[in-house]
């Protein structure tokens, strides 16, 4: 509701208009940046996966979801962070799949 410049009412107040502001810098948190992508992408890309994050990959193939998830939260502590690992190593083993679908 916007003011309309009257003393009483549900839109009382004086007619302003509105700033467009910049996002500030606090707003950025817990998003990723284009530099921390691009570093851990190359980082995965040199090291592989862990362990674990393998031994996740080979149940979700079998297809063990929940079996993976339990794994996965174990290792890392909370559900939502072995949903997400689960549903990361998932979109990667799509991403393989549909490389070596293209290349033949």
């Amino acid at each position: 509701m916007t003011a309309t410049g009257i003393a009483v009412g549900m839109n009382k107040g004086h007619i302003v208009t509105k700033r467009d502001l910049r996002p500030r810098p606090s707003h950025m948190k817990g998003r990723l940046g284009k530099r921390t992508k691009f570093v851990r992408s190359i980082v995965r890309e040199v090291a592989g996966l862990a362990p674990y994050e393998k031994r996740i990959t080979e149940l979700l193939k079998v297809g063990k979801e929940k079996r993976a998830l339990k794994m996965a939260k174990r290792k890392l502590g909370t559900h939502k962070r072995g949903k997400a690992k689960r549903d990361e190593l998932s979109t990667l083993m799509r991403k393989k799949e549909a490389a070596a679908k293209k290349k033949e």
